[in-house]
């Protein structure tokens, strides 16, 4: 194989940092707008679209004491925190009985999710607005949550059945022989080497929780407080001006949650499948 010369390495290089400086500029500019002074999205001078001329916490101070952001955030965390339990909860379970067991419609049903999961969620709004009205959980985090999950779950289930269908039954035969139930094969065999489908679908069931807009306005209205913070941030913008510094720093205080989730997630995230899984 013929090893690349200086300047296809040089050009190679060049286009990874352009690609880099493209994908944190975004992130980089937020941070800008969040502790410049005032309310400016844009500034008059180019040095300060790139370094911070002038530095103030204004915008935090206003967001987290005179506003009811910290109210939004429990909130926010309350209702992602349950979606992602019943997310994984129903999602594994579900999966794996259609990965495993073969029963009457199970080919049916794995159609009809697959044609679901077609569909953009923005369409069940009406129908599942109706049910939780029935049910009376509309206006509720319940309802919220349990829309959430159901949403989420097609794909989740679909995403799981994939990853147990590559996990030799073998294993779990070979648990039972040595004495384990089923639901013990299950728990202690299937499930640790499944971690990183795991891992994937909670953070899935947390983002659905966490970042949803239009739905928790509809399903919440009038409520400030029981908003999550999407639909409190957007509430701060008036009719005739847009706070940009807050809705910088909120956008900044809403990515924490989420990178702990994924950091936290990430040495979960392994290809090891079968480690572990050969009898002594």
């Amino acid at each position: 194989m013929r090893k690349p010369t200086t300047f296809s390495l040089i050009l190679m290089y060049a286009v990874l940092v352009i690609a880099v400086l493209i994908a944190v500029y975004p992130v980089w500019f937020t941070a800008l707008a969040s502790v410049r002074p005032g309310q400016r999205l844009l500034t008059t001078k180019l040095v300060s679209m790139f370094v911070p001329t002038e530095i103030t916490w204004d915008n935090f101070n206003q967001l987290l004491f005179e506003n009811a952001f910290p109210l939004w955030l429990k909130n926010s965390l309350f209702v992602a925190g349950l979606t992602t339990i019943f997310c994984v909860s129903l999602a594994t379970s579900g999966a794996f009985a259609f990965s495993r067991f073969k029963f009457v419609g199970r080919e049916a049903l794995l159609i009809l999710f697959l044609a679901i999961n077609a569909f953009p969620g923005i369409l069940s709004l009406i129908p599942i607005t109706q049910i939780l009205r029935t049910l009376g959980l509309f206006g509720t985090h319940w309802g919220l949550i349990f829309a959430y999950s159901a949403g989420t779950l097609v794909f989740t289930t679909w995403n799981l059945k994939g990853y147990f269908d590559t996990i030799p039954i073998d294993l779990e035969e070979a648990a039972m022989i040595d004495g384990a139930s089923p639901i013990q094969a299950f728990i202690q065999i299937a499930l640790p080497l499944a971690r990183p489908a795991l891992a994937v679908t909670a953070l899935f069931g947390f983002l659905a929780g966490w970042n949803e807009y239009i739905m928790a306005l509809v399903m919440l209205p009038g409520k400030e407080n029981m908003w999550t913070l999407p639909v409190g941030l957007v509430s701060l913008a008036g009719s005739h001006s847009v706070p940009w510094g807050l809705f910088a720093a909120g956008a900044l205080l809403i990515s924490v949650p989420t990178l702990i989730v994924f950091l936290s997630m990430q040495s979960y995230l392994e290809s090891g499948l079968t480690v572990g899984g050969v009898k002594g």
